[in-house]
């Protein structure tokens, strides 16, 4: 399909993935017309994702990433108001006008409403503090993912693992299907960074050894690696000297962590706490008329809550296009003790919300939303950790005074 000069749409979706493709399906539901645009193909990061455990809240199964992937595509299939092209957005501006680069020309998009669905990127090798070499054999677990999965090809033979994200574990796993071995998955952390189902099930279930508190300082081996130094740390992630030990390998793959990618903001506001846009219930951002979800906004354990969040952000995004979002006005939700991360921000008054919340630390207790004056507006109870997002719905008539959002320990 060729383009060029202008492209008017009332809801431009930036981002193909879970996110981006239920904000369009919700979109085009409330009748506007939606521009979807994607950089690679539609589905995204699922594509490659060919385990299972997606589609368990959405669809009721355990679907693979390619059976969820294409579960949302089918939504948008035939709809005459949704057009889907491959390329690439190089800019938005805060008139939400974006620039678009595609086989089929360069052109431009003007939007009244644009959904940012364009996911996360990992961290990479470059930007840890580890000694030694650089030699060939460090991979990102993406990378690898995609090289084993996509590619058929191997990324090592013996392979250590750098940090326990449910990306990694879930790799650690598909590396002993193919006949790998995995020394050892390293975590800096006392605790793991994955779901716990994805350490039982990928780590125990295969005998695949999981050391806390242990990192990587240093890499040997050039042209390709030939293993990694190992060494325990103290709570201020600073190496215990004499703990250090080598561990031979041929491959060293890391999971250390998303970071959302906010590079097309428009001078919006950005948290601190997530790296995500800041947004309101309605996951609008600070700049008007642009909106926020998925791993976009926030790194999700689960494809089904990006699904959700992109549907909601989509239907906003529909219903300022055309002028029926409502302003309304709004009361902030503040992370407390032991909260690491609340996601949104600011709540419309008299709407009923989810609020998304992280941990800084493992404990049993209560969560508990207090309002100025200390009520208990909402609490939840229970055994929570970090490695577990937790969301928790107010009622509208919980949503009308600021919020402090504390997680207490019994």
């Amino acid at each position: 399909m060729s383009f060029s000069g202008i492209i008017r749409t009332d809801v431009l979706v930036i981002g193909g993935g879970a996110a981006g493709l239920a904000a369009a399906a919700a979109a085009a539901d409330v009748g506007v017309r939606v521009v979807l645009v994607e950089s690679e193909r539609l589905g995204g990061i699922l594509c490659r994702c060919i385990h299972d455990g997606f589609g368990l809240t959405a669809y009721g199964e355990s679907l693979t990433g390619p059976e969820y992937a294409s579960r949302e595509i089918v939504k948008l299939e035939g709809r005459r108001n949704v057009d889907i092209i491959i390329g690439t957005v190089t800019s938005l501006s805060s008139a939400l006008s974006a620039e678009v680069v595609s086989e089929g020309g360069c052109f431009e998009v003007r939007a009244r409403a644009v959904v940012l669905a364009t996911g996360s990127r990992e961290r990479a090798f470059g930007s840890l503090d580890i000694g030694g070499t650089r030699p060939a054999g460090i991979f990102t677990a993406g990378a690898a993912q995609r090289i084993v999965n996509e590619d058929g090809m191997s990324v090592g033979r013996r392979i250590v693992i750098l940090g326990s994200g449910d990306i990694g574990l879930i790799m650690a796993r598909r590396f002993t299907l193919e006949g790998a071995k995995v020394e050892a998955v390293l975590e800096i952390a006392p605790r793991p960074g994955g779901l716990a189902r994805n350490v039982a099930q990928c780590l125990g279930d295969f005998r695949i050894p999981l050391e806390l508190s242990t990192t990587v300082a240093e890499v040997y081996g050039y042209p390709r690696i030939e293993g990694v130094v190992a060494a325990k740390v103290d709570e201020d992630r600073r190496i215990i000297p004499g703990t250090e030990r080598r561990i031979a390998c041929d491959a060293l793959v890391l999971s250390v962590g998303l970071i959302p990618i906010v590079n097309l903001l428009p001078g919006a506001a950005v948290d601190p706490a997530t790296g995500g846009a800041e947004v309101d219930s309605r996951f609008m951002t600070t700049a008007a008329g642009v909106f926020s979800c998925g791993n976009a906004l926030h790194i999700n354990d689960l494809a089904d809550n990006v699904s959700a969040e992109g549907a909601a952000a989509g239907r906003s995004a529909a219903l300022f296009a055309i002028g029926r979002l409502e302003e309304a006005d709004t009361v902030t939700v503040t992370a407390g003790e032991n909260v690491a991360s609340v996601v949104p921000r600011r709540i419309a008054v008299g709407e009923e919300a989810t609020v998304w919340v992280r941990l800084k630390k493992s404990l049993v207790g209560t969560l508990a939303f207090r309002d100025a004056d200390g009520y208990n507006v909402k609490d939840k109870k229970g055994a929570m950790a970090p490695n577990e997002m937790i969301a928790v719905t107010l009622a509208p008539s919980q949503t009308t005074r600021p919020l402090t959002v504390s997680a207490e320990e019994t």
